[in-house]
């Protein structure tokens, strides 16, 4: 077995703070896709949307992260290759974290919405590249996720153009449209609050050690479903004649449930993207140095990895929540409602499924979805082709920026 080549309880620091700070950085950019049509459609204030998403993104990461963090950790490369090489594969997930984490930080700061999937995965594979050779990349894998930027954003942007249709259909263009919102909307709610409900306790419960049986699972979603729809019903029918003047403001207690549906969604999702390596290295340490295939994800890492999220989205989060809910299309409550249910449906789906997507590319798919929904005219195709460009080049600056720490952290611990 090869001794670490740091004190375990300093691997771990060192662990801990550096998947902060990739942490740090999904939640200053990514989170732009759980609040940044929210926020564009003006159903809720920038101050609000931090609020929202702080608490739902800590509760996504929390409750429902684990999955996908299995993936990210083991799924793009075999650690098995790394057993004599344990220094090299620690070396490897911090340079990886630090990469990715490095460029959300500047693409924040310049409001480029870009995928932290991207970052993190590119930043994984550049550094089997450079330690072990192409051969040792798991290209099914990657392949499967790299297909999943294709397919995500289709799915969400067909579902957001279905949504929209049937809210236009069922709701814009009848003749008392207030009345018509009245009924309908609580049915969208009850749907919204299903797909969250479901997700989190299949999937997400369990890592906080309560085990509920199918029955139990359904009788929950269920009821809590119920409530929410109730509930939204009440709040319509006492706010009808102030709202009459204008439909639109009916979506807005919509846009605040798919505004939390989102980021619940981000978090179970992309939190695997800053604590997958952290897991990884977690593991090694607390098996003496062994690389397991697999092992117990710590609460404690989940939590590290949602608080970040919260400390990046506060304090950084405005530049990109402002480019993606001022940009594509101009949004309404009704088309931010179905671009955000759409998105919040696939990416809990993928989640499910333990498979990272990009949120970005999905939120993208839905919102451009309602923007064809509209008409090809309300699109702003200058700002999607420079959002595209942001996605093309991510990997490769993952891969790049992992090199380069790879090599300097070698460097400095004598690997």
């Amino acid at each position: 077995m090869e001794n670490l080549f740091l004190d375990p309880t300093l691997i771990i620091i060192l662990a801990g703070l550096i998947g902060f700070f990739m942490a740090f950085g999904i939640g200053a950019n990514d989170v732009a896709n759980a609040m940044g049509t929210s926020v564009g459609s003006k159903a809720i204030t920038l101050r609000q949307a931090v609020i929202v998403a702080a608490i739902f993104e800590f509760l996504g990461a929390y409750f429902a992260g684990g999955e996908v963090t299995s993936t990210i950790r083991k799924g793009i490369v075999d650690p098995s290759i790394y057993s004599n090489d344990v220094n090299i594969f620690i070396i490897g997930m911090l340079s990886s974290l630090l990469a990715a984490g490095l460029w959300l930080l500047i693409a924040s700061s310049k409001g480029w919405p870009v995928s932290t999937t991207h970052s993190i995965v590119g930043a994984i594979v550049g550094f089997v590249l450079i330690s072990k050779g192409a051969s040792n990349v798991s290209w099914g894998t990657v392949g499967g996720i790299a297909s999943s930027w294709i397919t995500s954003p289709l799915v969400s942007g067909l579902m957001a153009f279905l949504l929209y249709l049937s809210a236009k259909h069922l709701i814009l263009d009848r003749n008392n449209p207030t009345k018509a919102a009245v009924s309908v909307i609580p049915f969208y709610s009850f749907f919204v609050t299903a797909v969250i409900c479901l997700v989190t306790a299949r999937k997400g419960l369990k890592h906080v050690g309560i085990n509920w049986t199918d029955n139990e699972i359904y009788l929950f979603t269920f009821v809590l479903s119920l409530l929410v729809s109730v509930f939204t019903f009440l709040f319509l029918l006492l706010k009808s004649s102030k709202l009459s003047s204008n439909v639109e403001n009916q979506f807005g207690i919509l846009m605040i449930i798919t505004a939390c549906a989102m980021a619940f969604a981000h978090g179970s999702n992309d939190v695997a993207n800053a604590i997958g390596p952290i897991a990884a290295v977690v593991s090694i340490v607390t098996s003496d140095g062994t690389i397991q295939t697999s092992s117990e994800l710590n609460s404690w890492v989940l939590l590290l990895g949602a608080v970040g999220i919260v400390f990046g989205l506060a304090i950084l989060g405005r530049h990109v929540i402002k480019t993606v809910g001022e940009k594509i299309t101009t949004l309404t409550p009704s088309l931010g409602f179905s671009a955000n249910m759409a998105t919040a449906s696939t990416v809990l789906a993928a989640s499910y499924l333990g498979f990272p997507i990009s949120t970005t590319h999905t939120l993208v798919g839905g919102v451009i979805g309602v923007g064809l929904a509209r008409g090809y005219k309300y699109l702003d195709l200058n700002s999607i082709k420079r959002i595209f460009l942001s996605w093309i080049i991510t990997i490769p600056v993952g891969a790049t920026f992992t090199i380069l720490f790879y090599v300097i952290l070698r460097l400095i611990f004598n690997v």
